[in-house]
Parts: C-alpha cells; structure tokens; sequence
C-alpha cells in the first residue's frame, strides 16, 4: 500500500517532526522507531515511554443491558465485572475462531441506559464493527464509533503513574490494574478542566495507563508529555516489549482459525460459570478432548532469532510454526512464540527452528518471558 493511501492519526504530523521512522501497520502509517528501537524498549522497562496508539478501534456502546449482549459473543463470564473494572477477552465465530481480541471496559452498569467502552485492534476495526452491529440488539443497543474522533495515547513503565499525575487533578493511585475511570486535566486553558478518561491497561508488561480523549485535548496531553522529557516509543520497541512479556498479536499468533484454547488463552474462557455463546460446543469439545496444537514459548540458544513464519522441526521433521519472535533486550535472549503438536508442547521440550535452511536448536520454555517485579 502506498503512503498516500494509508490512513493518519491526528498525531501524525508532530510524529513526522520527530524524524520518526514510519512504517505501514493495518493500513495506517504509524512510526516504527524514534531513537531507536533498542533506547525507547528500555525507557519503557526502567523509566516511562510514550505511544500513538490512536489508529486502534474505539466504541462506545450504550443501551439496555449491554453488558447481557456481550455476554453472548465471548467466552469470558462477563456477569461479574463490575463498571470500573475491565476484562481481556476474544469475540468468538461459531467454529470457535478468534474474530479479534479486544477490552470490554464497562463505565455504567444497571440502569436502563449502560455504556461499555470496547478497545479492539485496528486492523480488525471494520470487521469488529460489522460483527457486534450484526449481533447486538439494534433496537435496544447504539454503537457509537469514536475510532476517528478521539485520540488514544499509552503512557507505560514504572514511573508512568508519577509522570501522569502531574497532569492529572485527581489520585492515580486509586486507579486499580484493569481500573478505569473519567479524570480531569487543565492541559487547554488553566482554568477550564477537561475529562480524560484513563484505563491503567496497556500492552508491555510494565504498570502504565492508556487514555483516550478528543482531539483537541489529546494533542494538548501529547505535548505535555514530551515537554515532561518523556520519549516517544514506536511500533518496534512496543512489539518487543508485548513479546517479552507473550502478549499475542492478532493476525500473527491468533486469529479465526485459532480458538482459545489452542491459543492459550484457555484463562478466558468459563465454562463451567456461563451458559451459551457463540463457539462455546467446540470450546467444549476441545476441553475434553484436548487440542491438536497449542501456542508455547521458545527460547533459542545463541544468537538465533526465530522469525514470523519459520518451521518448526522435530527429529528432522517439520511440526509447527513461528509466529512472533525476536531478540529479546531485556533478556539478552532470542525469544518466540509458535504453535507445536500438543504432545510436543511442555515446558522443557527441545525443538528446533529452520532459519536460513540451518537448523537451529531451542527449548519450549514458561510465559512470559519478562514479568515485572
């Protein structure tokens, strides 16, 4: 795709002024490096980093019994989050599949007018949008589309909470993992406040916040951050630091041919607290008889990078696939994550990946790889 044709956040030119290095990601034109990918990898792992992550799809639906709705096309028990709270989760298709993986963040609940905030990937939006619109009620649920109107920024790494409030009027503090809620700032006119609403979620497996807010605003927080000398970080750094702590990446190690299961996403799917949804009688019959593959963690020996779409060999025979894979800066390791035989899947499994038509040896080992703490 050509860079007329792909498509721009609002933070697109102050990103250009950067000298970023840009990249085409899901039709947009997003940076993949600032400083480099390296320096921005390890500010968000010792200090703080900053990310557009505006080009994602953004919706708010709102109606009666919303969350009721969403109950049917997840997997995950949706009866008990509570409005403050969020949960990771997968839109399911009826072989079980992943359609995208997405966070349900819901704002009010029991009243006849519920809102629920979803974040889902942008490379999916259109076919997400498609897919609740088809399976909501239409008459008693609206889907309001604020992918275009509002930014979305991620602020992450242990000093994000300190770094935000400076610019925040209320406690951060009180903002709980998988927490979210509507704050202020006076970031336009000093004596004007305007609502930025902050989930502390984020994809590195460090602390950090993302926000999202209009445009106007959002720009405004932007620049505030940058003047506080917190440094921009790009798509690489982000998809180290995801990898480290095997976090999936939809298209890459998920998507409608995968089910949870296989995934290893098996923490989100509840069957034994929930009735019906979509997918759930493959989901079930998995349960019992087991899966073919399973989505594992490879570490390589030496310097060895196992890339996106490189087999996996076993006793000279090729049995999976990469799907993600990298040099690890935190570890000083060459990480990866591929889907193996299930009988070829635990913990200690020597393996080998074929890179360049050389075999190179590595080891199924636990995720993640990187957990903070």
């Amino acid at each position: 795709m050509t860079s007329s044709l792909l498509r721009q956040t609002p933070l697109y030119d102050r990103i250009v002024a950067l000298n970023a290095r840009m990249t085409e990601f899901g039709g947009w034109s997003m940076p993949i490096q600032y400083a480099g990918l390296v320096q921005e990898h390890q500010a968000v792992r010792q200090r703080v980093g900053l990310f557009d992550i505006s080009h994602m799809a953004k919706f708010v639906l709102r109606g009666s019994q919303v969350m009721g709705a969403l109950d049917w096309l997840v997997p995950s028990d949706l009866s008990r989050l509570q409005a403050g709270k969020a949960q990771y989760t997968v839109l399911l298709n009826e072989a079980g599949g992943i359609i995208d993986d997405l966070i349900i963040y819901p704002q009010v609940l029991g009243t006849p007018e519920e809102t629920v905030i979803i974040i889902a990937n942008a490379s999916t939006a259109a076919k997400d949008k498609a897919w609740l619109e088809a399976h909501l009620p239409q008459n008693t649920i609206k889907l309001e589309d604020w992918s275009d109107s509002h930014l979305l920024i991620a602020l992450q790494g242990p000093q994000a909470e300190a770094t935000l409030q400076a610019l925040v009027l209320e406690d951060l503090t009180s903002i709980p993992r998988f927490g979210h809620g509507t704050f202020t700032s006076q970031l336009l006119r000093p004596r004007e406040a305007q609502s930025l609403w902050i989930a502390r979620t984020g994809y590195t497996g460090e602390d950090g916040f993302e926000i999202m807010m209009p445009q106007e605003a959002g720009l405004a927080l932007w620049d505030a951050l940058l003047e506080a000398s917190v440094p921009p970080c790009g798509l690489g750094a982000r998809d180290t630091l995801r990898l480290e702590a095997a976090m999936g990446l939809y298209g890459q190690d998920m998507d409608e041919t995968t089910t949870p299961l296989e995934a290893s996403l098996g923490w989100l799917v509840h069957l034994d607290r929930k009735g019906e949804f979509i997918g759930r009688s493959i989901l079930a019959q998995q349960k019992q008889g087991g899966v073919p593959r399973r989505l594992v963690g490879l570490e390589m020996e030496g310097r060895h990078i196992a890339r996106h779409n490189y087999p996996v060999v076993h006793e000279g025979q090729p049995v999976g696939i990469v799907t993600s894979g990298t040099w690890s800066p935190t570890l000083q390791k060459a990480i990866a994550l591929a889907y193996l035989p299930s009988a070829l899947a635990g913990v200690g499994q020597p393996i080998a990946v074929e890179i360049r038509g050389k075999s190179c040896p590595g080891t199924v080992v636990k995720r993640p790889f990187y957990q903070r703490g």
